[in-house]
């Protein structure tokens, strides 16, 4: 990469440990899968829990530590903050979640919900990762000299 191309776009590790930090707390506290003594499960996390989070912060690292172009304004952001919802419905407790038990009830919520609650956790992560790829891809754009109006 020349200096030119180095110039063009930057890395921020503030907002990537910060965006980091934030998933972690805002997906793994309420779903209890970092322990906690706020939230309790009714249920004890699956083993595949634990690495859907890490890989939900891990992304949502990512796609915040590098920064949006000029022309970016909200690309991805739908996809990141989506994919950090699904994350959250993935690893939550089954009978935990309120409108999955008023509407499937607690056979529902374990025969039907919690057996899709692994896809959701790969849709979360593919959406994720389809933010970090939309914000890798534009962030060629980050300085004014991008911009139409330098143009």
């Amino acid at each position: 990469m020349g200096g030119a191309e180095m110039r063009a776009w930057s890395w921020s590790w503030t907002r990537a440990l910060t965006g980091a930090a934030l998933s972690a707390a805002v997906v793994g506290v309420p779903t209890d899968v970092i322990d906690n003594p706020w939230f309790t499960r009714m249920t004890e996390a699956r083993w595949w829990e634990l690495p859907v989070l890490v890989l939900t912060a891990a992304l949502t690292a990512v796609w915040a530590g590098i920064s949006p172009g000029v022309r970016q304004g909200g690309a991805g952001s739908v996809r990141a903050y989506g994919g950090s919802l699904l994350s959250a419905l993935a690893v939550g407790c089954p009978v935990c979640n309120k409108i999955v038990m008023a509407l499937l009830g607690v056979s529902g919520a374990l025969g039907i919900w919690a057996p899709l609650q692994p896809l959701l956790a790969l849709a979360s992560l593919a959406a994720l990762a389809t933010a970090v790829v939309v914000r890798w891809r534009r962030r060629e754009c980050a300085t004014a000299a991008c911009s139409p109006a330098g143009a």
